[in-house]
Formats: structure tokens, C-alpha cells, sequence
């Protein structure tokens, strides 16, 4: 992580879900685990964060919440996908309101499976995230130097 010159910072949102996953996200935030060690902040402000981690799946009430907190966020941007509800629907699936897992309304970067997705699966799924966001970084700084004439 060369090019990260601050901390990066997640957004958090439940679909539906039976909250297993998300008991798991908080357990990330407690000192045994300490998700905070990465220099990663949690925050409430989709205009602030930089990875957006969605446990449970979507259904048609939340696909404009959905798509609206990404939309604020600003680039670039990671999407994780955290548990079998975010990426395919998991037992929701057959619901009649249920679409499938997060990537059929949003990009997902990173999907970490498990039901529900264990504290170290959601840090190691959220350290690729932060390799990805670099990547997504160096591609928008070269862009950027290429568009004004400069070099770096």
C-alpha cells in the first residue's frame, strides 16, 4: 500500500439478513480482533468511506439504498461482498422479493464467503479490498497525470 496516503474508511450495510454476518463485522471492531490495526475507520457517511462492506441480501426495498450509498461514495471505491447472502442470496434466495446477492445491483470487488463469514474471513476479505482500492488509486492518478500533460 504505496500510494495510500490516508486511512482507508468502510461504510457498513445490512440487507437482508438474519444478522449473523453483521455480529461478525462488529466482532471486527473489538479488541481481539482489531480491524483498527490496518488503519481502517468505521464510518456512518457514505461520502467519507472508501470500501463499502454489505452483509445479506438485497431485495427491492433496498436496491435504491443500495445504490444511492454507493453513488454518494466517492472514487475510487471497493465493494465487499461479506457472507452467502451478500454474494448469492444465501437462504433468502427463493424469497419473492429477494434479487440475489449484492452483485446483481452493484460491482462487488471482493466477496468473502460463510454463513456467517467469520471475523478473519471479513479482515482478510477487507485487506484485499485495500490492495484493490491501491490499484483502483494508481489507476485514477494515471489518468489524471495523463490527462493534464504531466508525468510521474
Amino acid at each position: 500500500m504505496n500510494y495510500i496516503k490516508k486511512s482507508p474508511w468502510i461504510l457498513h450495510y445490512d440487507g437482508s439478513s438474519c444478522n449473523g454476518c453483521d455480529i461478525e463485522v462488529l466482532a471486527c471492531l473489538t479488541p481481539l480482533y482489531d480491524v483498527e490495526r490496518f488503519g481502517i475507520i468505521n464510518t456512518g457517511n457514505p461520502k467519507h468511506a472508501d470500501i463499502l462492506l454489505i452483509t445479506g441480501s438485497v431485495n427491492e426495498q433496498n436496491i435504491p439504498v443500495v445504490k444511492q450509498l454507493y453513488e454518494q461514495m466517492a472514487a475510487p471505491k471497493v465493494v465487499v461482498a461479506i457472507g452467502i447472502c451478500a454474494t448469492s442470496g444465501g437462504i433468502f434466495a427463493d424469497c419473492y422479493n429477494v434479487v440475489g446477492g449484492v452483485d446483481k445491483v452493484l460491482p462487488v470487488d471482493v466477496y468473502v464467503p460463510g454463513c456467517a463469514a467469520r471475523p478473519e474471513a471479513i479482515i482478510d476479505g477487507v485487506v484485499k479490498a485495500l490492495s484493490i482500492l491501491e490499484q483502483k488509486q494508481n489507476e485514477k492518478r494515471k489518468k489524471e497525470s495523463g490527462r493534464y500533460g504531466t508525468a510521474n
